[in-house]
């Protein structure tokens, strides 16, 4: 369910929803820069390669700093070598909207103060989404919602009414659908007397720009806040596979803690990223350290002898840089 815009600039523009513009043509947005769109989060991101829309100021939107920032870190912002990267720097972080008669949308650059101009026909709107609890009688049984409207629940996914259980985008949490898939399988194992547990602290997530984006775990900047670490990082362009294919954006990015060498978060950027995180994932779950993943042998030539690089360079040892 869409948020609540709170925003009456946008009544004078043709706005389209997240989920309304994939019931559009093609030929009915024009794919051309008389569209843009308005939101801070990774599904205005997909939406703005999807048609190639005008996308505050850029033509064509690869990525944005502010949706990288909150789930993605300093790793989706860094890369030298990175078209997202590159993009991002152009985008604002901050956007404020207001109108006039040519319906035009004026951007306001806090950190320069510089205000800019851009023309639109159409408006594709996605800045964020929230749980769609509402009519479904939950005073009725007694359950309430928190601010957010989510249902909480303890780790079973049970509620605070008994015999009601709750999981996916109803309850806390990123709204995946993975995510969402799992705790449907662990909830039906409960609710038979088994026992169902999802680790919410492994659930990856990936952008699917080009190259995409995927990261499991914490940011850099998060892993600090708890203690010390060490990172370990290796770039696609010294990837065999990669080099081949022609096809070297990215990296991959591993963060361990400093003592135990246990993996806290790996970041990737490349083609085939949203795949390449399963593994990491997977690690993380059995509790590896980065020297776990770097003893693993990896099949050559493979994009995966990324990532066991890259756990190599946690303790400064890759091999191919």
């Amino acid at each position: 369910m869409l948020r609540n815009l709170h925003l009456t600039a946008l009544r004078a523009f043709e706005a389209v929803t997240r989920t309304g513009s994939f019931r559009l043509a093609a030929d009915d947005l024009g794919l051309t820069p008389s569209a843009m769109g308005f939101g801070g989060g990774t599904i205005i991101v997909l939406l703005a390669i999807l048609f190639s829309v005008h996308w505050l100021g850029k033509q064509r939107a690869l990525a944005a700093a502010h949706a990288l920032a909150v789930g993605f870190g300093e790793a989706a912002k860094t890369s030298e070598n990175c078209r997202v990267a590159t993009e991002a720097r152009h985008v604002r972080h901050r956007t404020q909207i207001e109108q006039d008669y040519q319906s035009t949308l004026d951007r306001i650059d806090e950190q320069w103060q510089r205000a800019d101009t851009i023309e639109a026909d159409r408006v594709l709107v996605s800045i964020g989404r929230r749980p769609n609890t509402e009519g479904l009688g939950l005073g009725a049984i007694g359950l309430k919602t928190n601010d957010r409207g989510q249902i909480e629940t303890d780790s079973r996914f049970v509620t605070s009414v008994p015999g009601v259980w709750a999981i996916g985008d109803v309850i806390p949490g990123p709204m995946l659908a993975h995510k969402a898939e799992d705790e449907g399988i662990a909830v039906a194992e409960n609710i038979a007397g088994l026992t169902g547990i999802v680790n919410h602290d492994v659930i990856p997530s990936v952008v699917y720009t080009h190259p995409e984006i995927a990261a499991v775990g914490l940011t850099e900047e998060q892993a600090k806040e708890r203690g010390e670490i060490k990172v370990g990082k290796f770039p696609f362009i010294a990837n065999s596979r990669a080099k081949t294919n022609r096809d070297t954006d990215g990296f991959v990015k591993i963060i361990a803690d400093a003592r135990s060498d246990r993996v806290l978060g790996v970041h990737i950027i490349s083609s085939l990223a949203g795949t390449l995180i399963a593994q990491a994932a997977q690690a993380m779950e059995f509790g590896a350290t980065s020297e776990d993943i770097a003893y693993t042998c990896h099949a050559h030539p493979t994009h995966s002898e990324a990532i066991k690089e890259a756990a190599m360079a946690v303790t400064g040892k890759p091999i191919h840089i």
